[in-house]
């Protein structure tokens, strides 16, 4: 998709089919990166939902739950008291 805006008191108007592409939101919180001469906009939600996918892909589908280890652990210690 490709579409022109024109640049007016510091402010650009964002076409509403990228904003809806991009499922961007009132309320969003956009992240500006300038990157080799270009602007580079992400939202944190779209942040945190990649660092996921990262995290996911990092551990093995076997690995035990961390947060099913930390209550156990939690537990051990409660009990050891």
């Amino acid at each position: 998709m490709t579409n022109a805006s024109r640049l007016r008191h510091g402010r650009v108007v964002i076409p509403a089919a990228f904003l809806a592409e991009l499922d961007w939101r009132d309320g969003d919180q956009i992240v500006w990166t300038a990157r080799d001469g270009e602007l580079v906009a992400i939202t944190r939600r779209a942040q945190l939902r990649r660092a996921q996918q990262r995290f996911q892909q990092s551990v093995a589908k076997t690995a035990p739950s961390l947060s099913q280890e930390l209550i156990a652990d939690r537990r051990r210690t409660a009990h050891a008291v």
